[in-house]
Parts: C-alpha cells; structure tokens; sequence
C-alpha cells in the first residue's frame, strides 16, 4: 500500500495521499465484492474480540478526546455522543457480530420473471463499491460503518472529526487486525489519518472517482455542507425534527411512559422528540401532566399560551421553536386540532425524520401512519426505537430522509445496489 503518512505534510501531500487512499480503497472493493460471506464474517467477529481485548487501551484514547472536548466548551449533547464507556464498548462489540450473524445481502436475487421470449431475468442485490463516512463526535460510527459496509461488500473511507481522533483510530486498529485475520485486504475499511477538513472537501468530490456514495453523520452545519458541495450520491438527513403527537384517546399513563423515554432517554441523539403535540380536544386531562411530567424530569418546556397556562414554568415558544432541534433537554409543545392538525404541523415544521403517534385509536393511529410522510412513522412507541440496532439490522450507518434508494435507518440491505442478470438460450431480437 501506498505510503499514507499526511498528519504533517503539506496541501500536495495531503492530495497525493487521500487519492492513494482512494485507489486502494476501490481496488480492495473488488475483491470484497467477490468474497465469501464466511469470510466476511470471521473478520468482523476477529475485530469483536480484539475491541474487546483492547478495551483498556480505547477507554484510555477516548479519555484524551473527552479531555480535549472539554477544554473546547463542548455542549452536554457532543460530549455525550463522544463518551465510550464499559457498557458502550461491549454494545459496540456485540454490534459487530450482530452484523456477522445477519444474512448476507450480496447475492441476494430480489425479483425473477420469465419473458414470453423465455428470457428469465433475475435482479441480483451486488455492493455499491466504496462508501465515504464523514462524521464528528460518535466514535462508535467508526465500528458501526466500517462493519455495515463490509458486510455489504463494500469497501469504505472513513473521516472522523477531531473531536473522536484517537478514540476512532484505535477502533479502526481493531477492524483492520480482523481484516488482516480473515485474509482480506487492510484497505477495505481506510481511516483518513488526519484532522485537515481539506480532506472532507476532496471526499466531497469523490476522490477522482473512487467513492461511490457520501454517508455524513454529524450536526446540522456538516450535513448541509455534504448535500450542497457533493459530487457523489448522499445518504442524508439534515435534520431530526421529531415529534410525539398525543390524541385525546390516548392512554396517559402510555403517554408518559412513551414521551419521558423519546425525550429524555438520550437527548442528544437524532430520534430524541423536539416537539410535543397534544389533540385540543384530550387538553384538559393530558396536557398539564405530560407538561409536569417534562418539568419534573429537569427537561425545559418551549410552549404556546395552552402550555403556559398549563404550568407556571413553561416558557414562551418563539416561531423558530416549531422548527428547532434542539439535542438538549428542551422540547417545543403546543396543543394542535386532531390528527389532521398533528399531520399539517408535522408537514410545516418536521424534518421527515421520525414522528410518532400515542392513541388507542386504530383509525386515528392508521391515518396518521398513512399521511405523515416521514422516513420513520411510529404508534404507541418511543421514537428513540429510530435506530438501525433496534430495527434489527445489527447496526446503522445513518438515517436517510431522502426518497432514492435508502430511506430510513441504512442498513447491509440498503447498502447493495443491483444488476440484472438475464439467462438466454440462443434468443435473438427481431
């Protein structure tokens, strides 16, 4: 492999070494797109073991990044997002062989038909080719992407922020020994070894053609920049605008249960609720005690007049509330007309991310299902179940709220592509 030593070169050198990265990275795709899917899975399953072996050695890295987080000011959400702890790193190492134990997607034949000609046409899931990650503050990302795209068959390019440095480096040690273990080339899964943001704008452009698709994951200003200045295919969100949307024939103490947990369980996390939205017509049994419940709970209230009303330390929302993700102990609430009026708030102000509705009724429940045209639409459950893990897909590399190809958590299945393979006997065409 080429020398990739760009911690302290110059603006050349760092081009020179990102499109070394990238032809090896494409040149690695191959043989991954051909390999066995038991050999895919002995290497994710080796790296398993050693991040579990190495344990001491990552919490000792991710120690450096929090200490440098901290001496930056960074928020409560960002240092949560960056912390690994015991119980993190075994999560991060079960996700690895969750994603083993997944069956393979490569090969996967999606649809055949039969022509009048006799022509039979198979469409065969096979792997996008090289997937570059550009993400800030989660060090699990690394583990998470680098073991998605390889069971996908994919090779991948990953780009840690500086917040996660060391802690996503020695992760991406671990994936590499598992490679090495399961005789595949190193290069399938390639760390971008420096801080330099120039090495996200010539990801951006795709690495003179060796990156296939762009996956961000990080805030707002990230994102926005991917989606305006990307030269390759983006799976995206820009942002998580999520709401809970309680009816007047909700249970309350369902209700309670659901919005502690979508707000307060992780706040900083992109399926936590914004947004707080209670039927008008259910005001005077569930609006004060969901409003109390958030309070209690240390979560600060952004309300209309209802909402104030409701309790004295409710404070005014503002416009740009409605719109606001806030990745914080901080939610927006206001009473809406029915479910028709949930869906046309949820229409103006909501990212298509994830939405929720608490309701025993099943036809109030099914037609909110139906019209709120978000990635994730949820009943009777907490919108923090808005992750890949706990769609059963072992892990995500991110949330796509686009409508092309991916939609929703991004999984090994949304990480093929296909091809058409058509089985002939001599047919010729007129």
């Amino acid at each position: 492999m080429e020398s990739l030593n760009v911690l302290d070169g110059g603006a050349a050198d760092l081009e020179k070494s990102l499109l070394a990265i990238g032809r090896s990275a494409r040149k690695a795709s191959r043989v991954l797109a051909l390999a066995a899917p038991e050999q895919k899975n002995r290497a994710l399953r080796a790296a398993a073991r050693i991040l579990r072996d190495r344990k001491a050695d990552l919490l000792e890295a991710n120690a450096l990044d929090m200490a440098s987080a901290r001496a930056k000011d960074l928020g409560p959400a960002m240092l949560d997002r960056l912390l690994l702890d015991d119980k993190r790193i075994a999560s991060m190492a079960q996700s690895l062989e969750d994603i083993a134990d997944l069956p393979d997607p490569v090969g996967r034949v999606l649809e055949t038909f039969q022509r009048p000609n006799g022509l039979r046409i198979e469409r065969v899931a096979t792997p996008l080719g090289v997937v570059g990650v550009i993400f800030e503050s989660r060090p699990n990302v690394t583990a998470d992407a680098g073991a998605l795209c390889l069971k996908a068959g994919n090779a991948a390019i990953l780009r840690a922020g500086s917040e996660s440095f060391q802690s996503s480096r020695l992760i991406h040690s671990c994936l590499v020994e598992g490679l090495k273990e399961a005789g595949l080339p190193e290069e399938c899964v390639a760390l971008i070894p420096t801080r330099d943001r120039a090495a996200v704008g010539a990801m951006l452009a795709g690495l003179n053609g060796a990156i296939d698709v762009i996956v961000p994951r990080g805030g707002k200003s990230l994102v926005a920049r991917v989606q305006a200045e990307a030269r390759v295919p983006v799976f995206a969100h820009l942002e998580g605008i999520v709401h809970v949307y309680v009816d007047s024939e909700a249970d309350l103490a369902k209700a309670e249960k659901i919005l502690l947990n979508a707000k307060m369980r992780r706040t900083g996390v992109c399926g936590a609720a914004e947004t707080l939205l209670v039927d008008r017509a259910g005001a005077e049994r569930l609006l004060a005690p969901l409003v109390r419940l958030l309070l209690d709970a240390q979560c600060e209230v952004r309300g209309d007049e209802a909402a104030q009303k409701a309790d004295a330390r409710v404070v005014a929302a503002s416009e740009e509330d409605w719109s606001a993700e806030y990745l914080d102990a901080i939610i927006a609430a206001k009473l809406v007309d029915g479910v028709q009026g949930a869906i046309d708030h949820i229409e103006t102000y909501g990212s298509h991310h994830t939405d929720c509705i608490i309701t025993e009724n099943a036809e109030k429940a099914e037609k909110f299902l139906r019209e709120v045209d978000s990635a994730i639409v949820i009943h009777n459950a907490s919108t923090q179940f808005a992750d890949g893990g706990e769609f059963g897909f072992g892990a995500e590399i991110g949330i796509a709220t686009g409508r092309m190809h991916a939609r929703g958590p991004v999984g090994v299945a949304q990480l093929t592509s296909f091809k058409y393979v058509v089985h002939g006997d001599g047919q010729t065409r007129t």
